[in-house]
């Protein structure tokens, strides 16, 4: 079901002159006019008029009720992601010099390894894990795993202090 917003607007309380446009109702008529083409120019529908009580201020003390007339309009709000179009992205060109050989097949060596023998190797382009004063270089790379710097941090856990 669609949502809704509201737009409440005083009703006009006096005529608007125009072309051709004679006599008190018809001025007024003309205001009317006016003001709906307006509002139903920026996609608000009109939904009725009203007359509601305003309590105001009468002098120091007082107060009185006022009647004003208003006209009340709406129009459909669209969620966010009924707007949203994605746009797909064309396949990647693939070339066979443009896919390494290291690359077309993946290597699990997480068998072979245990954790206290596992030794952190830089990537190519990667700067290593300095330890220096307790503190550590990331990679350059981004993509490092959560597991390969938990690993790091063990290790740097279990080594002695000077």
């Amino acid at each position: 079901m669609g949502s809704w917003e509201y737009k409440v607007v005083p009703a006009p309380t006096k005529g608007q002159k125009g072309k051709g446009i004679k006599g008190p109702e018809a001025r007024f008529a003309f205001a009317l006019e006016a003001l709906m083409n307006d509002m139903g120019a920026e996609g608000w529908e009109f939904q009725r008029a009203e007359t509601l009580p305003s309590i105001e201020r009468s002098g120091l003390t007082g107060s009185t009720t006022e009647w004003r007339n208003v006209m009340v309009f709406r129009r459909a709000v669209s969620a966010p992601m009924d707007d949203f179009e994605p746009e797909l992205l064309p396949p990647p060109a693939e070339t066979p010099d443009a896919i390494a050989p290291e690359a077309a097949e993946p290597v699990n060596n997480a068998a072979e390894v245990t954790e206290t023998d596992a030794e952190f190797v830089p990537g190519e382009g990667a700067t290593h894990m300095a330890r220096d004063n307790g503190v550590e270089e990331t990679s350059p790379v981004s993509g490092m795993t959560t597991s390969l710097k938990n690993l790091a941090s063990q290790r740097g856990a279990s080594e002695p202090k000077d």
